[in-house]
């Protein structure tokens, strides 16, 4: 979970000045917000270590959920912005 993600999204959009893909948003945000991107992984580590022997939670990896948290952002906010 990141704290303020529509905020920090903004933000992180706002440094391009052309057209951009999740994957440049992505990017972005791990060198805008490092700590935010640390906090990411160290959450899902520690998850799946308190996970009990034999049972299996489909999580997905950090890089994963958070360009997916991206694309729902930028779907929610190009539907506002219409």
């Amino acid at each position: 979970m990141i704290i303020n993600q529509d905020e920090k999204f903004s933000k992180t959009i706002a440094t391009f000045e052309e057209t951009y893909q999740v994957q440049d948003v992505f990017n972005k945000f791990i060198e805008l917000f490092p700590d935010d991107w640390k906090y990411h992984k160290i959450a899902y580590s520690k998850f799946n270590r308190s996970k009990q022997f034999g049972r299996t939670i489909p999580l997905p990896k950090p890089e994963v959920s958070l360009k997916k948290m991206i694309h729902v952002w930028m779907l929610k906010n190009k539907k506002a912005s219409k």
